[in-house]
């Protein structure tokens, strides 16, 4: 692909209008070269900043529970304040989100994603200082708040480039990253491997918020200094923007309570209610001048939050429970295949007319989920296709649903993204927890089959939650969408 292309304002363009810039005979080669050089630097940020926020979702801690759990000196009762502790980064992010949506249309874009790299460069380095469960709490909290502001200021820096193909190629890399984040971090904390400090569960992928923190300094000596592309946002837009605040806060609150203390019955209720609210605020707001878009945005948004992750981490999880072994510990490949799909996926969508690039998506994740039910989680090539539909409907679906929305928008969905991460999360742990409970396993093989059981449990939810998704995503828009496209 080149920068020519990642910077081309033609051919649908997303919304957003430049301001005239006085003509001379050497100005349009002079404004080439600099757009193409911001593009650059948008690119290394598309590369870099979705991967280093994502990265922290996963809690690897499961894995080191015991050396964690002898270092702390906790007894039995300390080990679910740990976890608890230790898996706040999801909540923490999915908060943040819509305030650092907030502060992108507010303050300089780039401004926002370097105090956002500040505070997940800060959780992310303080790891190791963690002595105590309220210290491991705080650094994973301060990493997902970190990742909350990254994630929309990232989208807002890529949406000034106006360029089709680099909003496409960031939400690519988003749904990627929501399907290899998991196993990513379980190759990276092995459990059983004594010769580690468990604190490096923490923080397993220091490097790539290091790569996005230079990704930005490289955007701002290759973007300059010149005043944002983007129109400044109306006070209509930013309280749209901070509206999914309460009921993320909400669920998060929630669900950090849920995690241990209430029944899997229960946990199942509330993520149920979360996601019916999501999906509710999702219809609404597609009525909406500000925060609508012609393609179901924030509908496609859940559907990727709700899917990918909580489909594909825990199979990661049954396929690591079942290797024996480093070099086996989690087979990689599945997941990395439907990664690349999903980037490259989203990137042919440009090519094709919106509408049918995102029913075409949801179809195909409507189609990998109960293919999921005949994988082996201890054959990498049975996972290989449903996972690989996955990453390529969710990767086409999420792209082109951005197409000619704004980049309100864009953030509102973004904000409603997450918290459908952590209610899919929240099913499919609450149906293995309520057949660990039936079962009773007595052995690790028993536990790992009551763990699968539950599992396609979940796989049956999903699918049709999938179909649902699908088809209100593919619902032609009206007539207030068609006047958010308008504007």
């Amino acid at each position: 692909m080149s920068l020519h292309a990642l910077s081309s304002h033609t051919g649908g363009s997303v919304s957003g209008r430049a301001r005239p810039v006085p003509w001379s005979p050497g100005a349009r080669p002079e404004r080439r070269a600099r757009r193409r050089l911001a593009a650059l630097g948008a690119l290394l940020l598309t590369l870099t900043a979705p991967p280093a926020a994502v990265l922290v979702v996963p809690d690897a801690v499961c894995d080191v529970v015991p050396a964690a759990a002898q270092a702390l000196d906790l007894g039995a009762g300390g080990v679910p304040a740990l976890l608890r502790a230790t898996g706040l980064s999801l909540p923490a992010l999915l908060v943040a989100v819509p305030l650092g949506a907030g502060a992108a249309r507010r303050f300089p874009a780039l401004g926002v994603l370097a105090a956002g790299l500040a505070v997940l460069l800060a959780g992310l380095g303080t790891a190791r200082l963690a002595d105590s469960v309220a210290l491991a709490g705080t650094v994973r909290a301060a990493q997902g708040a970190g990742a909350g502001i990254v994630l929309p200021a990232s989208l807002v820096l890529v949406w000034e480039r106006r360029s089709r193909a680099l909003a496409a190629l960031w939400a690519g890399v988003l749904a990627g990253m929501l399907i290899i984040a998991m196993p990513l971090a379980l190759r990276a904390v092995p459990p059983g491997d004594a010769a580690r400090d468990w604190r490096d569960a923490l923080a397993p992928y220091p490097w790539p918020a290091l790569a996005a923190a230079v990704a930005a300094a490289a955007h701002l000596l290759l973007r300059g200094r010149g005043p944002s592309a983007l129109p400044a946002a109306r006070l209509a837009e930013r309280g749209q923007l901070l509206l999914p605040l309460a009921p993320a806060a909400g669920f998060a609150f929630l669900a950090v309570v849920a995690a241990h203390a209430w029944s899997p019955g229960a946990r199942l209720v509330v993520a149920g209610l979360a996601l019916t609210a999501l999906l509710g605020l999702a219809l609404t707001a597609r009525r909406d001048a500000t925060a609508g878009s012609p393609f179901g945005c924030a509908v496609v948004m859940i559907a990727a939050g709700a899917l990918c992750h909580p489909v594909a981490g825990p199979l990661a999880g049954l396929a690591a429970a079942g290797a024996h072994g480093r070099d086996a510990a989690v087979p990689l490949l599945p997941f990395a295949a439907a990664a690349a799909a999903a980037v490259l996926a989203a990137l042919g969508s440009t090519r094709v007319p919106a509408r049918r690039a995102v029913r075409a998506g949801c179809f195909l994740v409507a189609v990998a989920v109960p293919l999921g039910l005949t994988a082996d989680v201890h054959d990498r090539w049975t996972m290989l296709g449903p996972l690989v539909l996955l990453g390529a409907g969710a990767g086409a679906a999420l792209a082109a649903s951005l197409r000619d929305a704004g980049v309100g928008a864009a953030l509102f969905g973004l904000s409603l993204c997450f918290p459908a991460v952590l209610a899919g999360q929240l099913i499919v742990l609450s149906l293995q927890a309520a057949r660990l409970e039936r079962l009773r396993p007595a052995s690790d093989a028993e536990r790992t089959r009551a763990l699968l059981d539950g599992y396609h449990g979940w796989l049956v939810v999903a699918a049709a939650a999938a179909v649902l998704l699908a088809a209100v995503a593919a619902a032609p828009p009206g007539r207030s969408a068609a006047a958010s496209r308008a504007r």
